[in-house]
């Protein structure tokens, strides 16, 4: 037998779940990747439903259907090989510690664990955890060049405090738009009922913030929303799984109905990596308690592993 076939075949139920089955590096001073996994487990800052803790899970197991072994991915479409073996660089880092209880504390884990990654070099591909997780994130960036930070979600997550509660899932939004090195942002995906008032949008606005709905994208179309985004920028992408519809990501702590379906969150993404240089990925608010087909962390699993395939591919990471 010759090549991949004179080895274990490997299928998607065997195995341990790191994300994708690529390698699991523990050693965050030995981390040598074009991109590197992290899960952050917290949902303390949920306001109605948590779950989100069992996100990073959730998703890698469902990941391993991905798991392409050997020969990476062909897509037909493209003509291209996505993730083959012998460029890809990823390596799953495991979690960042949780203290329960304590946010201030789990956050400046995620932060700590995220730095580790940016100063290896790689790509920080983060999954949540509810949407808090996006903070310390976006904190761990703070002594590199400025970010573009483009946000899939139908809620804005632009209030500045309730209850003197300024670090909540509703909030990564308004604190990322604090920082200086944060240029601007593009929310996408915003729509009916949200959690910030209309006090919270206008200060999006007037702090740099472009914001779309399911139905402005819609009309508008993606390559119209994609000129409407910095050209050659570095984007940091914060895709909260509420984005998407209900009806095919039901499990997540608050869904909206009227969302994304999967091949317009994906062709964004692709236009995104065509336009200028993702340099950061999170995923936020898997919860599977809420999901019992799994379809959600499915969802999940697929656009990220498509997201990174197509970064790799349309910016030579690392090459």
């Amino acid at each position: 037998m010759h090549g991949y076939e004179s080895g274990r075949l490997d299928l998607p139920f065997v195995g341990i779940c790191t994300f994708g089955k690529y390698p699991l590096q523990l050693d965050w001073d030995r981390i040598e990747a074009d991109f590197a996994v992290l899960g952050a487990p917290f949902d303390l800052g949920t306001q109605w439903r948590s779950g989100a803790r069992s996100g990073p899970r959730a998703i890698r197991e469902a990941s391993t259907l991905f798991s392409f072994g050997h020969s990476g991915a062909y897509d037909h479409e493209d003509d291209t090989v996505y993730l083959p073996a012998e460029t890809t660089r990823i390596v799953d880092i495991g979690d960042a510690d949780m203290i329960h209880t304590d946010t201030a504390r789990s956050h400046s884990n995620i932060e700590f664990a995220v730095r580790k990654i940016l100063k290896a070099g790689a790509i920080p591909v983060v999954l949540g955890g509810d949407h808090s997780i996006n903070i310390p994130c976006i904190d761990a960036f703070s002594d590199q060049e400025p970010i573009h930070l483009v946000q899939i979600d139908a809620h804005l997550d632009f209030v500045d405090e309730r209850h003197g509660v300024r670090n909540g899932h509703g909030s990564p939004m308004r604190r990322a738009a604090e920082k200086p090195y944060v240029t601007g942002l593009s929310q996408l995906g915003i729509r009916n009922v949200s959690s910030t008032a209309r006090e919270g949008y206008e200060a999006a606005r007037r702090m740099g913030s472009d914001i779309l709905s399911v139905r402005q994208v819609r009309k508008l179309g993606i390559e119209s929303v994609l000129e409407r985004i910095p050209a050659g920028a570095r984007y940091y992408v914060s895709i909260d799984i509420d984005g998407f519809d209900p009806s095919i990501a039901p499990g997540t702590g608050t869904p909206s109905h009227g969302g994304f379906l999967y091949y317009e969150v994906l062709e964004l993404l692709d236009g995104l990596c065509k336009r200028g240089n993702v340099v950061g990925v999170d995923l936020v608010e898997v919860a599977r308690e809420y999901d019992p087909a799994g379809v959600t962390s499915i969802l999940a699993a697929q656009i990220l592993l498509n997201f990174i395939g197509r970064i790799k591919v349309r910016r030579n990471v690392g090459e």
